[in-house]
């Protein structure tokens, strides 16, 4: 194997200020003083490294899949949220078979999808590997086995929004969405009053998660991601592992002097 022209702490900043402000592996390699190359063989060893971290709920405590965020949430008898998020990427090749699978039916861009969760207080939990942006929110649940993690696992609360209706009945109430709306027409005057009531206040708690995927986005990989599609699973987990660990430091009281 080649011997690297970076040391390690040097390869991992260079991927922490690409995946954060988005500079493109030229200016790196003239901040850092080596080839092009070099950076990107750096960014593409170090990222998955990060993204395999998981997210840290607390000093030497992380989550890296789902299942442990459910026992998690289990064990302190909290309440998760989770939403869906789109990254926009660049559009497939003409000609591509998969090509119009990367087309968002929400925003009619192309797009890749990940599933974000959230504790009540929006604190980022888990970070899901990417599909594209044609799959449904509910769908991607799903496929990540979320149904049989609760199904099976502690009672856990998760609140969802529309996209996710049906799932409540699947895992047994654990998934809390809003409430269906029973007349569509000519619906009483109490009842609309109640319904709007009963919305507000699951969005209300629900919230927490939106901004919890506005910190996500914060970073320039999320916001808009201009390289190689097969790379954004790494770069959204390795995203939320950071941000993770941010946040619980933010959190830990400084030491007195």
């Amino acid at each position: 194997m080649r011997k690297h022209r970076l040391v390690f702490v040097d390869r991992l900043l260079a991927t922490v200020v690409h995946v954060r402000h988005g500079p493109t592996h030229d200016v790196l390699a003239c901040l850092f003083g080596v080839d092009r190359s070099t950076i990107t063989r750096a960014i593409g060893e170090v990222r998955p490294l990060l993204a395999e971290r998981g997210c840290t709920v607390s000093p030497g405590v992380r989550l890296r899949t789902l299942a442990e965020v459910v026992d998690h949430l289990g064990a302190g008898d909290m309440t998760g949220i989770v939403d869906g998020t789109e990254i926009r990427v660049r559009r497939p090749a003409a000609g591509r078979k998969d090509r119009d699978t990367f087309i968002s039916g929400k925003s009619k861009q192309n797009a890749v999808k990940s599933m974000a969760r959230t504790d009540g207080d929006g604190r980022v939990l888990f970070c899901s590997p990417t599909e594209p942006g044609s799959c449904a929110d509910i769908t991607h649940a799903r496929q990540l086995g979320l149904v049989e993690l609760l199904a099976d696992g502690p009672a856990v609360e998760i609140l969802a929004d529309a996209g996710y209706q049906g799932l409540g009945a699947q895992s047994g109430g654990r998934v809390v969405t809003p409430p269906h709306r029973k007349f569509k027409k000519n619906a009483p005057d109490w009842y609309d009053e109640m319904h709007e009531r009963q919305r507000k206040a699951h969005s209300s708690r629900r919230i927490r998660v939106e901004h919890g995927i506005a910190h996500l986005k914060n970073w320039r990989a999320l916001a808009r991601h201009l390289g190689r599609r097969e790379h954004m699973s790494d770069i959204a987990q390795a995203v939320a592992g950071l941000l993770s660990h941010q946040q619980i430091a933010d959190l830990t009281p400084a030491r007195q002097m």
